[in-house]
């Protein structure tokens, strides 16, 4: 867990299976591979078997016959991250790590934290000291050693990445780990699961990509396995204020510089943006920026309208859908499950 990157082109490590590694989890119904040794007690907080409920009052107010969310923030830290971590520090958990470095804007961080106390870890996370009060204070409850970073997201990065080379520590970094995303593969195995026929689209607010990376992994594992012919249609949303993903997909030009409400979503350089470009093309999707008052405006509406509060993160996947359906890349009659990946209670409240 050193080393997070080829020594060659700097690109993120992934977990590749051989045949007969026989290490794998029941999960859903499904055999699902992992990397760490299953007589091995892994670490967990009962994560993942989100429900998945219908958005009537949406569906029919943008004229869409199926529309669907996807609750992970009733995972244990209330985001998805809890799947990612959960693998991430079983498997650091395994080979006797003790201290642990992340850096986080607050989802990535709280759950870090959590898992870690769980483990009897010590963690330390550093995160923009701009970051929501609700997410800084979560992490530190668990009594993880939290460093407030001033200046840009980039800027916890490199602090955490000189803190582990200082003091010799692990670098569990939920944008780099090939663990993580083994973790976050779970909630395409849940829905394969959960829904019959698959939805049509997966739509999916996107940062650092890892829960859009972990859908695409999850169901290329049923597909070779056979237990699929087909996957959904993966959507990835981004924030216009910070939008490097849906830039390049679409042939734009964008430049860093201006904030947005959505925080877990604002990453200048993903680290894993060209496998999240080739995963969104090779299933049919699209990358769309979403502007923060449509998140807004969204976040509101999801929660008058159909009792979920999610954090405006979360939201940009609705208004993404909003705008898909707008540009006749999701048609009428075909089924969306939306990702609402984490809490409104996480992040400032809306006005």
């Amino acid at each position: 867990m050193h080393t997070l990157g080829c020594g060659e082109c700097g690109a993120p490590l992934d977990v590749e299976y051989k045949p007969d590694a026989g290490h794998t989890i029941r999960w859903s119904g499904f055999d699902v591979p992992v990397p760490y040794h299953s007589h091995v007690p892994g670490v967990s907080m009962g994560e993942g078997d989100t429900p998945i409920v219908s958005l009537p009052r949406i569906s029919e107010s943008l004229g869409a016959t199926d529309l669907f969310g996807k609750l992970e923030f009733m995972n244990p830290t209330g985001s998805f991250k809890d799947r990612g971590t959960a693998t991430m520090l079983s498997v650091a958990a395994e080979h006797g790590v003790t201290e642990v470095v992340e850096d986080s804007s607050g989802n990535a961080g709280a759950s870090v934290s959590a898992y870690s106390a769980r483990a009897g870890i010590k963690a330390h996370v550093f995160a923009p000291s701009t970051a929501p009060v609700a997410k800084l204070g979560q992490i530190r409850v668990y009594e993880a050693r939290t460093h407030a970073v001033p200046g840009p997201r980039e800027a916890s990065t490199d602090a955490a990445v000189g803190f582990q080379r200082e003091n010799g520590l692990v670098y569990a970094s939920h944008n780099l780990s090939p663990y993580f995303v083994e973790g976050t593969k779970t909630f395409a195995y849940e829905v394969a699961a959960q829904m019959s026929p698959l939805p049509d689209h997966i739509v999916i607010p996107v940062g650092n990509g890892s829960l859009l990376m972990g859908c695409w992994k999850g169901f290329s594992e049923l597909m070779a396995g056979g237990a699929l012919d087909t996957m959904p249609r993966l959507h990835a949303i981004q924030a216009e204020a910070v939008m490097p993903i849906a830039a390049e997909f679409q042939g734009r030009e964008w430049s860093p510089g201006k904030a947005t409400l959505a925080g877990g979503i604002a990453v200048g350089s993903p680290p894993r943006k060209n496998q999240v470009l080739r995963a969104v093309r090779r299933s049919g999707g699209e990358a769309l920026a979403v502007s923060d008052d449509s998140i807004v405006r969204w976040q509101k509406r999801l929660a008058a309208s159909e009792g979920i509060f999610a954090e405006p993160t979360s939201a940009a996947a609705l208004a993404g859908i909003e705008l898909l359906l707008r540009r006749g890349y999701i048609k009428k009659d075909e089924t969306v499950l939306a990702a609402i990946t984490g809490f409104g209670l996480k992040d400032a409240l809306p006005e």
